[in-house]
């Protein structure tokens, strides 16, 4: 990967206001040690787990709360059935959600409303990970 790839960062959720939120919490560029984000907006369960199946994803933000199939319960799945899957950050609905995002195997977890910098500091950390520095 060079500095000029950016990375893909899949924003699922059923609410359209929730993935701009997301998005516009990160912005292009979050940290001078990554790349810049591309985003792919998602609303459905089906089209997350075809874009996780292709790959190039660097991250996968799911929305817990959205309807009919909630981001726990995705990350679960793709947990289970992606070898190598890449870092899940689930939006959870409040800070007693936490236990359900452990138990669905994501890395990270962050409580609506979204707090820009609570956000950008989870995402960074999994990504810094994950990610070689320059």
């Amino acid at each position: 990967m060079t500095d000029t790839t950016p990375l893909q960062i899949l924003v699922y959720s059923d609410d359209v206001d929730t993935r701009q939120q997301v998005i516009l919490a990160l912005g292009r560029r979050p940290h001078p040690d990554l790349p810049e984000f591309e985003y792919v907006e998602v609303a459905t369960e089906p089209v997350v787990i075809q874009h996780l199946d292709a790959g190039n994803i660097a991250l996968a933000i799911l929305d817990g709360e959205a309807v009919p199939a909630g981001g726990m319960g995705i990350a679960k799945q793709l947990k289970d059935e992606i070898f190598e899957c890449p870092p899940v950050l689930v939006l959870i609905g409040r800070p007693q959600d936490a236990w359900l995002a452990t138990w669905s195997r994501a890395e990270a977890a962050v409580s609506h409303p979204i707090d820009p910098i609570e956000l950008s500091t989870a995402v960074v950390d999994l990504l810094r990970s994950r990610t070689p520095v320059r």
